[in-house]
């Protein structure tokens, strides 16, 4: 099994990236594989690699750093354009949202990073506290023990949904098989 990470920062080594290699250390520890891949850049290369690499993923993790209360604009544009080439390949895969913070914005990052997987179905996977780590330097974020121990209990959890769902496809159980999609418009 392998979990996808997306950095979302511009900065390939910063903060965010400290936290999803956090994640990446727990799920290892698991038994399950992981690849940060670096999504801080929108371009149509890196966004068909990206998706090229989550067709074969089991999970899906997105990270990105807090600017003006939000998401990274890259990581939107970024996942946006996924989103639309590689939807297909997120549905029903579980997903989780990390944001790293010098000081608020995490629960907008997190809100709006969590839409994406809502609207392909995807199982939500949570830790033991909202899922954000705190600093404004990698060296400060390892100080940040709370957050430190939210990424290795995300990790943990991804990796026990993981090994769920791979026994129920073991047993038999199937996905579910997605209705045709209905889109309502209400202007006449």
């Amino acid at each position: 099994m392998k979990v996808l990470l997306l950095n979302g920062s511009p900065r390939k080594e910063g903060c965010t990236f400290t936290a999803l290699n956090q994640i990446a250390e727990s799920l290892n520890k698991q038994g399950i594989e992981t690849e940060i891949f670096q999504a801080g850049n929108a371009d149509m290369e890196n966004v068909k690699e990206a998706a090229k690499k989550l067709e074969t993923a089991d999970g899906l993790i997105v990270g990105s750093p807090v600017y003006w209360a939000s998401p990274t604009g890259q990581i939107i544009e970024f996942m946006d354009k996924l989103s639309s080439l590689a939807g297909k390949h997120m549905l029903y895969k579980p997903a989780a949202a990390i944001a790293s913070a010098r000081r608020a914005g995490t629960t907008a990052t997190l809100e709006v990073l969590t839409k994406y997987f809502q609207f392909f179905q995807m199982p939500v996977i949570s830790s033991n506290y909202w899922n954000m780590v705190h600093g404004n330097t990698p060296e400060e974020v390892m100080q940040d023990e709370e957050g430190l121990q939210i990424m290795r209990t995300l990790g943990t959890n991804m990796a026990w949904v993981l090994k769920c769902l791979e026994a129920g496809k073991n047993a038999g159980i199937k996905k579910p098989t997605p209705e045709e999609k209905i889109k309502t418009n209400f202007i006449r």
